[in-house]
């Protein structure tokens, strides 16, 4: 075993037993398990939101892009930034709603919602879709990451495989505890990490960042603006619109507001998140940087940037503690993916199907949901090719078809009913899978159409067309809607 996995091998035991310790002295029950009991202050909800921004993605997507695509992958930053503005005012209303009503899971608050079980199995179900790409990212990028800063000495698929074993056995008995516990460990290697390497890169081989720059733009101009086709100035600002809006709806995020101990907490962490977010800035640096020192990266190769370069750059052992940074991005969102996934279903699934189940019932069936999920996106894992960003995007691009039905549901009197919201979301679900596998743009159709409007992300098309159904159908079904209300209001005076 060489220094550098021997290193690894060191921060994976220490965050499975930080995982398993986080357990103790916990009565673990339903809402301890999904949500903490819903006692979690600033720092730790400060760590497990910011755990959804340095994921493996931060290690490798960003770098990657920055080498692969140049500026855009400026969106990043960009949709983070946005999504924290918009959760000032949106977070706060969700989680004063789901503490008075003892939700735990985004599939129960929608269900609550509209008022049926039907709603919350679709999004149970959606949330899962939208999620197993996401875990693919985290187990993906783990076993790149260990097997290059390992050289070689592991392969990538022995690196997913016992990356998800630890993940899912902490999960199991710690629950959520066991991914705020973690995250402690991931954040302070990853500001470590990233920083050194955000800088002294750049100053090693340029002298500076702005040097870097300079090269850059003299040798390969297009890298520093935006395409004119393909990822172009209207991917750019649509690509945006629809992860700021879909990024407090990924189901694993949803549970971390829920879990908060009060509306002032997820407040202030909406005012200091977007300055750590800053640091994604220093993962590009890297990745331009690589552009001019490891040139011919083909394809999803460029989510090797940054280990290559640094494999180039530093000793062993460091590229042992990057490893380990790089490592622990994987396991803390991931964690955090596979609750929400699980309790989720369990609460729209197996509740429905066994009314009388007990908390223990509960919590069996939601510890065999994560194994399964675990076992499917190991499976996607290893015979998947797709580059990372892709696979982010794809994920946003389905589960922000949730945003017409959250947004609407948010006044006193919800302005759509349960028929609207649950056919806008089937229809703009479908043109994402459908545009996604069989791989469609606008100008598949309409040859003639300028790149501006082709250029615009599938994920805006389909919630455009998504709210057009939501609203006809909410109309047309209105009338059903009454009759319902007054239904059950006899009821309860019976």
């Amino acid at each position: 075993m060489n220094i550098s996995l021997l290193i690894i091998s060191i921060f994976l035991v220490l965050a499975l037993y930080l995982g398993i310790k986080a357990r103790k002295g916990k009565d673990m029950n339903m809402e301890q398990f999904a949500v903490g009991g819903r006692g979690f202050g600033t720092f730790f909800i400060f760590l497990l939101i910011a755990g959804e921004i340095y994921t493996t993605f931060t290690f490798l997507g960003g770098s990657g892009w920055a080498y692969s695509k140049g500026a855009a992958a400026y969106y990043v930053p960009a949709y983070i930034f946005l999504a924290y503005v918009l959760s000032y005012w949106l977070v706060p209303k969700i989680w004063r709603y789901s503490k008075r009503h003892s939700i735990i899971s985004q599939p129960e608050y929608f269900a609550s919602k509209f008022k049926s079980r039907s709603m919350g199995m679709i999004v149970a179900v959606l949330g899962s879709l939208a999620l197993v790409p996401y875990i693919v990212i985290q187990l993906k990028g783990l076993g790149i990451i260990v097997s290059e800063a390992s050289y070689g000495a592991i392969s990538p698929v022995a690196a997913s495989v016992i990356g998800a074993v630890v993940v899912t056995t902490y999960v199991m008995i710690s629950g959520i505890h066991g991914s705020a516990w973690t995250a402690i460990l991931k954040d302070f290697m990853i500001l470590v990490v990233v920083i050194f390497l955000g800088i002294y890169i750049p100053f090693h081989y340029f002298g500076g960042i702005q040097s870097m720059f300079e090269t850059v733009q003299a040798a390969k101009p297009e890298m520093l603006v935006l395409a004119d086709q393909g990822l172009s100035q209207s991917w750019f600002v649509s690509t945006v619109l629809l992860n700021a809006l879909g990024f407090y709806l990924l189901p694993q995020t949803f549970m971390v507001v829920l879990s908060s101990n009060g509306e002032r907490t997820l407040r202030k962490n909406a005012i200091a998140l977007p300055l750590y977010t800053l640091l994604l800035l220093f993962v590009f640096f890297i990745g331009f940087t690589a552009i001019m020192e490891i040139p011919g990266l083909q394809g999803a190769d460029g989510d090797l940037s940054l280990l290559r370069l640094a494999i180039q750059t530093f000793d062993p052992w460091v590229i042992g503690v990057i490893g380990a940074a790089g490592l622990l991005t994987a396991l803390v969102p991931a964690s955090v993916m596979l609750m929400a996934a699980s309790v989720g279903l369990t609460n729209s699934f197996f509740n429905v199907l066994v009314p009388a189940a007990t908390e223990k019932q509960q919590l069996i069936v939601s510890r065999f949901i994560i194994i399964g999920i675990s076992i499917i996106a190991l499976i996607v894992t290893v015979t998947g090719g797709e580059a990372l960003a892709i696979l982010n995007i794809m994920s946003y691009s389905l589960i922000t078809q949730l945003a017409p039905s959250l947004f609407c549901s948010l006044p006193k009197n919800n302005m759509i009913n349960k028929y609207g919201a649950m056919s806008g979301i089937l229809a703009g679900v479908g043109i994402v899978l459908y545009a996604t596998i069989a791989n469609v743009k606008v100008a598949t159709f309409l040859p003639d159409i300028p790149p501006v409007i082709n250029d615009i992300s599938t994920g805006v098309i389909a919630l455009f067309i998504n709210m057009i159904v939501t609203f006809v159908v909410s109309a047309l079904t209105k009338h059903n809607t009454m009759q319902e209300k007054e239904m059950n209001d006899m009821n309860k005076i019976s």
